[in-house]
């Protein structure tokens, strides 16, 4: 039953339809996707049940293949089901998706079994059991032991259970008897479970129930415990019927199970049968002599089996202190024998639940082993004695002759050879006429190994080989037997007061992907594919077999390019030239050192340029030609027999640089009785190192020392030398620095006296103190009084003729004066006298300071006169000016019933006024401000009455008017224009409105509104918009727009604003 969940968009074109098929039955479900509107290949899942993703359990039973069709654009995605089981069966589900795309069907497999039903339910056939005297596995036919035991007769039970292998028949039986019981018939149940089940171990089980009601709870049980869903047990949904499915059946899933539905319960039992441990590679027989190591190996069908070793039919011991060794791996077992004997000749067996298998040890005579060249006896006795018989030598006939001797005295039977040699290694047997049996002997014959080095025909035993080349380097051997070669390399120590020696030493391996020890029947050979300066050291070669072991060593020495230099050092540089040195490599290569090449570069540049041709041989080199101002690296080389090695790491960046030319234009500037001032022009040529300052330097006429007048150079063109004797003679020199270090001087050419020169003092007084210097209340006063004279003047103050303020602050240098005032108050104003006096010269200067405040109010302002709709005002002066004329007055009315005044004239002049064109029958106050150059007064003073204007004889007749419509919708009667502003500088754009009523103004900058932004502040006034941009930077350039809006309309109007960068001059 399919799905009935709507995809989110229908991806198939082709669904896979449920099947049925018979156990051991192939079957492939095809799903198809059209491509036309993907851009790549779907993706595809296929499940069985909920949750079991197929793509992991895909093998020989189940594959998945995918297809595509170029013409047609389709996908065809199919599963192949192969030689199906009948745990195969079920719900199977097919999910596609693509991007955001889904697609997924559902489908059923049905799977026939070949057998009855009680067999069908039993899941897993019984396995026959295996007679265990059999080498091989004879097919015996499946039979099911519970159908046998259900139609035996009792009698019969002990015989059955012989037959089969069974151990357990008195539980076998109980279980029997409870299944021969009838069963009720269930109301919850249509189909209940069967009275029991079998499963072999590993393998997998099927409970199966049939319910009366499908929406009845169940539960299941396994010895009264409840069965959660997990991964071994899994439950299963098909119609009616609730399946139990055990994956991965153990000795511990052997118990009672049960299933409750409602208040109903069904049990059953369930068999775990072991499968018996079949002999997969039998024993073989062996034949072999005294002394020898013996093997016997065979394999089983599961690892980790349990197994028994016999010998004779009795079992074999493995304790520790046993002969015998007993080792296991995977499904291989062995015996093991290390050192055989004539007792150990026999037949041989292992035991395992499913067969068994033996093999037969025989053993021959003990070996005889012998040195190359000594003599080989050989002798036998027969009882009886004179009985004749013949020797034989790996089965052929051995003939007596120079070399072998044969001799027959009485029981005694003899074979001499003079000298052994290799070829009279071999089975020798003595043969008795008339006999069957016979006497039989392993000779073998040895020879001490040694190692022939003179083959080498090497100088010391040393072999020179270039780094990176491959060395194969072959050296004779000879031995009998073959002897086992040993590669060694290292250095070994002889220990005082020890008889043995000890070292660190490689074993070189025949294995080894670089270097590698590979020996052959008459020599042995060393290769390294790709020699290396580690590879340089003494080998040791080690021979070893029966008769003995022989040494030898040689020294490998590896030649290579030296390894680079260290960085090498500048230690002086010019405007086109340095000097550098370096140190020789660490490691010469194996061989001495022939010179350096040197390379240099600019450092912004990858191209290195080589400075010789010809080795240098020296450990120092000045290059030349170089660009003054340009940065340089420097690189060595080493180069010794075998070529150049890699450079070293550069240099110090470097840059070849030039000193100045010497300054101009040094002249006197001032001199007093212990200073002298100099000032000077800078150098015509500076260069790329640029000026760093200035070295002054003085000498005493008369003396040769010249003394250094400033410790920290100066970056000024004028310098005053301090701490000079009176009235000495001096010459002034003066040096231009810089990175590549000081210029040649500029000397004066006349000698300086060092004797002051009295100027009379003057005072330069600025123009705009030249008049009276007015500032308001509060504001800073900062007076500059520049003058001239020498020696330093005396300068001294005062105002009005008496000493300053302390409030007044004067600071007095060598050429000025300075008055400060940090906070003026008018007690500040009045004619200041500054004098400055050298010895019997006084010059003088007045300033005349007015500090200036707002003016107090008008006084004794009353209402002289009223009539008609005309008042006539009069009042006096303020009592207070602020310190400066009276400019003007304010006069404001006021209605007495709003109170809120108006201006009806500024700047006034005269003391009295009439106001006219006032409104008949309103009362009116009115109020007066003074005005100086600083502003209005704080304060107004008001009239005391009031003026009433009143027409007696007349009748007011209030004409009618009309209502008009004022209402009218936002225009812009002045548009915004477009602006340039200076970055740093405020900016202002203006436009006006006209509506009724008020309409709402809104500013934005490119189509943003602008909220509460610090940057900007907006006004409006009068139908008056302005905005303001604080600071502008270039980012606030733009297009703002001026949106106005009311209920009966909007408008807005556009400006282009460009703020350029504010670049100084000069």
């Amino acid at each position: 039953k399919q799905t009935e969940t709507p995809p989110l968009s229908t991806l198939l074109i082709e669904m896979p339809q449920s099947g049925s098929i018979n156990v051991g039955g192939d079957i492939t479900f095809t799903a198809k996707v059209e491509a036309k509107d993907l851009l790549r290949k779907p993706t595809i899942k296929w499940f069985k049940g909920k949750w079991m993703d197929l793509a992991s359990k895909t093998g020989k039973h189940l594959q998945l293949k995918e297809s595509f069709d170029r013409f047609t654009k389709i996908h065809t995605f199919e599963m192949h089901i192969i030689k199906a089981k009948e745990n195969y069966a079920g719900n199977y589900r097919c999910e596609v998706t693509y991007k955001d795309k889904f697609d997924s069907c559902s489908f059923d497999l049905e799977v026939k079994g070949l057998f009855s039903d009680s067999t069908r339910q039993t899941q897993t056939p019984i396995l026959p059991i295996k007679s265990l005297g059999e080498h091989k596995q004879e097919e015996v036919p499946e039979v099911d032991v519970w159908e046998i035991l259900k139609k035996a007769r009792p009698d019969e039970y002990e015989k059955i259970a012989f037959t089969y292998g069974i151990t357990d028949l008195r539980g076998l039986l109980k279980r029997l008897k409870k299944t021969k019981k009838e069963e009720k018939k269930s109301e919850a149940f249509s189909k209940r479970l069967e009275p029991a089940y079998q499963a072999d171990k590993g393998g997998k089980i099927r409970l199966v129930v049939d319910l009366a009601d499908p929406t009845v709870e169940l539960k299941w049980y396994k010895n009264g415990q409840e069965i959660r869903p997990t991964p071994k047990y899994i439950f299963e949904h098909k119609g009616t019927q609730r399946i139990m499915v055990i994956n991965n059946c153990q000795i511990n899933d052997d118990a009672a199970y049960s299933v409750t539905a409602g208040e109903e319960k069904c049990t059953t039992e369930l068999f775990v049968k072991e499968l018996p441990v079949n002999i997969v590679k039998v024993l073989e027989p062996v034949k072999t002599t005294v002394n020898e190591r013996i093997e016997l190996e065979c394999e089983v069908s599961e690892e980790g089996a349990k197994v028994r070793w016999m010998k004779n039919g009795v079992e074999v011991p493995t304790g520790v202190r046993s002969r015998y060794r007993v080792k296991s791996e995977g499904t291989k077992h062995w015996l093991i024998i290390d050192d055989a004997t004539k007792d150990d000749t026999g037949t041989y067996s292992l035991m395992a639940t499913g067969g068994t298998t033996e093999a037969h040890i025989l053993m021959d005579l003990q070996s005889v082993t012998m040195l190359l060249g000594q003599p080989l006896k050989l002798n036998c006795e027969i009882y009886p004695g004179n009985v004749p018989g013949r020797w034989y030598k790996n089965g052929q006939l051995v003939q007596s002759s120079e070399r072998i001797s044969i001799m027959h005295r009485a029981k005694n039977h003899n074979l001499d050879i003079e000298s052994s040699t290799i070829h009279d290694a071999g089975d020798y047997t003595f043969v008795p006429e008339g006999y069957t049996q016979t006497l039989s002997a392993k000779v073998h014959i040895i020879d001490p190994p040694r190692v022939h080095l003179e083959a080498l025909n090497v100088q010391d035993n040393t072999v020179v080989i270039v780094a990176g080349n491959k060395l194969r380097l072959e050296i004779p051997i000879s031995g009998e037997p073959a002897p086992r070669v040993v590669w060694m390399k290292g250095e070994r120590v002889k220990t005082p007061g020890l008889n043995w020696a000890h070292g660190l030493f490689q074993v070189i391996l025949d294995s080894g992907s670089r270097m590698r020890a590979e020996t052959f029947a008459d020599h042995t050979c060393l290769t390294i594919d790709i020699a290396e300066r580690e590879d340089t050291g003494n080998y040791k070669i080690v021979l070893q077999n029966e008769a003995g072991e022989d040494t030898a060593s040689i020294k490998i020495k590896v030649v290579d390019i030296p390894d680079p230099p260290e960085a090498p050092l500048v230690t002086d540089v010019g405007g086109d030239w340095c000097t550098m040195t370096w140190e020789p490599p660490r490691y010469d290569g194996g061989s001495p050192i022939l010179g350096y090449f040197i390379e240099r570069k600019k450092k912004q540049s990858s191209r290195w340029m080589r400075l010789n041709f010809d080795l240098c041989k020296e450990t120092t080199f000045e290059p030349k030609k170089m660009i003054e101002g340009v940065p340089y690296e420097v690189r060595i080389f080493a180069v010794n027999a075998i070529g150049v090695s890699k450079p070293s790491e550069p240099s110090k960046p470097f840059i070849p640089l030039a000193v100045t030319s010497e300054p101009t234009t040094l002249v006197v500037d001032d001199v007093t009785d212990t200073t002298v001032t100099m000032k000077w022009r800078p150098p015509d040529t500076i260069g790329a190192a640029g000026l760093d300052g200035y070295q002054v330097e003085y000498c005493l006429e008369g003396t040769d020392e010249w003394i250094l007048a400033n410790t920290e150079l100066t970056e000024k063109t004028r310098y005053t030398i301090t701490g000079l004797p009176v009235e000495a003679k001096i010459l002034v020199r003066v040096k231009a620095i810089n990175a590549a270090g000081a210029s040649p001087p500029r000397t004066t050419q006349h000698s300086i006296l060092v004797k002051e020169v009295v100027e009379p003092p003057k005072i330069r007084i600025p123009r705009h103190l030249k008049q009276t210097y007015i500032r308001k209340v509060g504001e800073v006063v900062n007076l500059v009084m520049p003058f001239v004279g020498k020696p330093r003047p005396k300068v001294n103050w005062l105002k009005e003729g008496q000493p300053i303020d302390k409030t007044v602050s004067i600071r007095n240098s060598d050429c000025d004066s300075i008055m400060f005032i940090r906070k003026a108050e008018r007690k500040h104003s009045g004619k200041y006298e500054l004098s400055v006096q050298v010895e019997n010269h006084i010059d003088t200067a007045t300033l005349d300071i007015q500090i200036v405040d707002l003016p107090g109010p008008p006084q004794a302002v009353k209402i002289e006169e009223v009539w008609g709709n005309n008042v006539a005002l009069d009042w006096s002066p303020p009592k207070d000016n602020g310190n400066a004329p009276i400019i003007g007055y304010t006069i404001q009315k006021a209605d007495k019933k709003t109170m809120e005044w108006y201006s009806c004239i500024e700047h006034y002049h005269r003391t009295c006024i009439t106001i006219s064109d006032l409104v008949v029958g309103n009362e009116y106050y009115f109020r007066i401000y003074s005005e100086n150059m600083v502003g209005l007064s704080e304060s107004a003073t008001a009239t005391k009455d009031s003026a009433l204007i009143v027409k007696e004889g007349l009748k007011l007749k209030i004409p009618e008017y009309n209502d008009r419509n004022f209402t009218e919708p936002p225009t812009f009667t002045q548009p915004l224009i477009n602006t340039f502003a200076i970055a740093g500088y405020n900016a202002t754009l203006n436009c006006s409105v006209r509506a009724n009523p008020r309409p709402k103004v809104i500013w934005m900058k490119n189509k943003i509104p602008i909220i509460d932004d610090p940057r900007y502040r907006m006004f409006s006034n009068q139908g008056v918009c302005t905005l303001e941009i604080r600071k502008p930077s270039p980012f606030d350039g733009g297009v703002y727009t001026c949106k106005a809006i009311n209920d009966l309309g909007e408008a807005q109007v556009d400006c282009k604003l460009e703020v350029k960068a504010f670049v100084p001059e000069g």
